[in-house]
């Protein structure tokens, strides 16, 4: 690893409310009431964090699901400042790493690549499900 990626620490966990909502955004994603991340962070199965030498978040991923059958990596995102300098990768191999010590063998993993986000989950094992099956969402 270079300096510049050594500078940063990969820590299990997620971050409070108010750090995830920004990371979210500053990293154009969509924002997420503060009344539901609330509620779904603590029903987080697994997630990472990223900071800098100083402290700082600037990354972060999370696991959710039964704990058996499904997990859906989600929430993967690092701040633009910080981006381009592998940590994607790491909080990706962070969470790959959980899946593989503590899921049970044929748990079914899956996630949402967005724009060229889907360069980074090949590299982790992750394959597109079309044809045969197609991602689908629904908002409440």
């Amino acid at each position: 690893m270079n300096d510049a990626t050594d500078s940063y620490e990969l820590r299990s966990g997620v971050p409070d409310v108010d750090t995830f909502r920004h990371l979210r955004t500053a990293s154009g994603m969509s924002d997420r009431p503060a009344a539901a991340v609330a509620a779904g962070l603590p029903q987080t199965w697994y997630g990472v964090t990223v900071h800098t030498g100083d402290g700082r978040t600037v990354g972060m991923g999370r696991i959710v699901g039964d704990g058996g059958m499904v997990f859906q990596i989600a929430d993967v995102c690092v701040l633009p400042a910080h981006q381009g300098r592998g940590l994607g990768g790491r909080i990706m191999a962070g969470l790959v790493a959980e899946l593989e010590r503590r899921a049970v063998p044929g748990a079914y993993v899956s996630l949402i690549a967005d724009g060229d986000a889907h360069r980074l989950y090949t590299k982790h094992g992750f394959v597109g499900t079309a044809p045969h099956s197609v991602g689908m969402h629904r908002l409440v």
